[in-house]
């Protein structure tokens, strides 16, 4: 797992339980909102990585 990974992992960790914090993810959509918010972050970072030639 590389440090970006693990950024995006522990981001997506403190998303999510600020989310049950506040009541807007019970703890039995935890998956489904996990993996959701993950992608979200995931496509987001690899978005801003990408070289301007690959466009």
């Amino acid at each position: 797992m590389t440090s970006i990974d693990e950024q995006i992992l522990r981001a997506t960790k403190e998303i999510i339980v600020k989310f049950i914090e506040v009541g807007r993810v019970s703890p039995s959509s935890f998956d489904e909102s996990f993996k959701t918010v993950y992608q979200t972050i995931y496509e987001s970072v690899k978005q801003t990585d990408r070289k301007p030639s690959q466009e």
